[in-house]
């Protein structure tokens, strides 16, 4: 991952250079339609899990635009980009003057990705529809996530939103659009997306030089190439495999698993596994809580809630005040080892 291309996966293409997409036929159908109608929303809002194709499927969309800035005249599908082109060239580059692409920025003081987008990114649109466009094309702002907005940039970008400007386009992405305010939310026409099928998934990583055809891989990446890429490429099944082992040993052996976990979750630059490990975590107690609730167990489901709202709490705390990753595992896990009531 280089500072140019923050928060991309290893193994993973960066969207504005992928020229593929993997299993969203029906919702690049309604964009080239409803864009060839002429009577396109100009914000849209694609929702659905992290690492399916929704930045790919923008910037796909925006290339598709700026390609063909008349509506009228466009095709009525949205082909693989042409990497050759002068839009393509310049979108993967990073040096269109007709999009802008707001995401979480890198802090340069520690060289770290900033915990939200800002503000100060969301000014950046404001210059960028003060500027006049050479073409008169469309202007397009790519925010990935929105989620990820911090209050202040969600108050900016609202009032864009409130009054855009002629041939303005926001293409929205959310991983979990209930974080977004309302207000944003009402002036989007959301596009939601769904995880990939098997054979989406598995031609997908076949598209990144990944063995698709196992089938343990594809069940446990849920529809989602990114958690296929954490698996496969940062440790994510043995870090799967480690927390199993937690919760199946008692006493020393417990204890010693738990320590071995937290220093393979806590080491130098964890943040991706870190990531992953929480919301293994989070996901377990969860379905563990519906499978409890299913069977008429009502006080574990309501205990395992409660500890995976008090878990989610304590993991807010750790991030603002950067406390030590290893004490915050241990933590959780002592928590989960916990006998209930």
């Amino acid at each position: 991952m280089s500072d140019e291309r923050p928060g991309l996966l290893d193994g993973a293409i960066w969207p504005p250079e992928n020229p593929r997409l993997f299993g969203h036929e029906d919702a690049e159908a309604f964009l080239a339609q409803s864009y060839r109608s002429g009577k396109g929303h100009h914000a849209l809002l694609l929702e659905g899990p992290p690492g399916i194709g929704k930045a790919t499927l923008a910037f796909r969309f925006a290339n598709h635009v700026l390609t063909h800035s008349d509506p009228a005249t466009a095709p009525e599908v949205i082909a693989d980009p042409d990497p050759n082109s002068a839009v393509s060239r310049q979108i993967a580059s990073g040096a269109s003057h007709n999009l802008l692409y707001l995401t979480r920025p890198v802090d340069e003081k520690t060289g770290k990705i900033k915990s939200a987008i800002t503000v100060d990114e969301v000014r950046r649109a404001g210059r960028f529809f003060s500027q006049t466009s050479g073409t008169g094309n469309w202007r397009i702002v790519i925010i990935d996530p929105a989620d990820d907005m911090n209050r202040s940039a969600a108050n900016a970008i609202l009032k864009i939103l409130e009054e855009p400007p002629k041939r303005a386009l926001f293409l929205l992405v959310s991983h979990a659009p209930g974080k977004l305010l309302p207000t944003i939310r009402s002036r989007c026409l959301p596009l939601k997306l769904s995880p990939l099928g098997d054979d989406a998934l598995g031609s997908a990583l076949a598209n990144l030089g990944i063995d698709a055809g196992d089938r343990d891989l594809l069940a446990i990446a849920h529809g989602s190439v990114g958690e296929a890429l954490k698996l496969v490429n940062y440790g994510g099944g043995e870090i799967i495999a480690a927390y199993n082992d937690v919760l199946t040993s008692h006493g020393a052996s417990a204890r010693k698993a738990m320590h071995r976990l937290a220093d393979a979750i806590s080491g130098k630059d964890g943040d991706t596994i870190f990531e992953f490990f929480t919301n293994h975590v989070g996901d377990d107690l969860m379905q563990k809580a519906r499978a409890a609730a299913m069977a008429g167990q009502v006080d574990t489901a309501e205990r395992l809630s409660r500890l995976h709202s008090d878990i989610s709490e304590r993991l807010t705390v750790s991030d603002a005040y950067n406390l030590d990753r290893k004490q915050t595992v241990l933590s959780i896990l002592g928590d989960i080892k916990q006998p209930g009531p």
